[in-house]
């Protein structure tokens, strides 16, 4: 068995999961609603506040898939509950971020500002506090949604290895190179 997929999940006040006709879970909490449709072979076992994922046989198809909506199920359930939170640091001279409404709206250091259109699901805040890089806080009940949001900012001006400069998530260590020795 799925060391993954035997867990069991443990649904918190205010939380109801629900498994409909066509196997689509969908989670309610406090903080919205999440929907994920499951592999048809996958069954889903709601007792009080317990949920157990469950696979017909050993097949190897059958064993991947289970972690996997285990682990999707757990994480929609988590999210309704608490939300999930990344934090980009804008690490570079001149690197800035401001937000209005569903806009993050950037300058990276190329010629011009980059604006992104942020899925309404993503509440974004940026803060630029003096000696520390400029912030931009994400938050979200997705956790697939918001690393998606996430990797794509991030990807604009990776942390390149010589200075450092570039976005990267808050705490990543970049691996630095010496630069050039001199000549003579």
């Amino acid at each position: 068995m799925s060391r993954i997929g035997k867990k069991i999940i443990t649904l918190a006040d205010k939380v109801t999961l629900t498994v409909s006709a066509d196997n689509v879970v969908t989670v309610k909490g406090p903080k919205g609603e999440l929907k994920q449709a499951l592999d048809r072979d996958i069954k889903v076992e709601v007792e009080g506040t317990t949920v157990t994922v469950n696979r017909p046989t050993d097949q190897i198809r059958h064993r991947a898939l289970h972690g996997l909506y285990r682990s999707l199920v757990a994480n929609m359930v988590e999210g309704v509950t608490n939300g999930y939170t990344k934090t980009l640091e804008l690490v570079g001279v001149g690197y800035r971020a401001a937000v209005t409404g569903q806009q993050l709206d950037m300058s990276l250091g190329y010629s011009h500002n980059i604006i992104i259109d942020l899925p309404v699901e993503v509440k974004a805040t940026a803060t630029m506090e003096k000696g520390q890089p400029p912030r931009i806080f994400l938050e979200s009940i997705d956790k697939q949604l918001i690393g998606q949001v996430a990797a794509k900012i991030r990807s604009l001006r990776k942390p390149e290895p010589y200075k450092g400069k570039g976005v990267r998530f808050a705490g990543e260590i970049v691996r630095r190179k010496a630069g050039k020795t001199a000549g003579k």
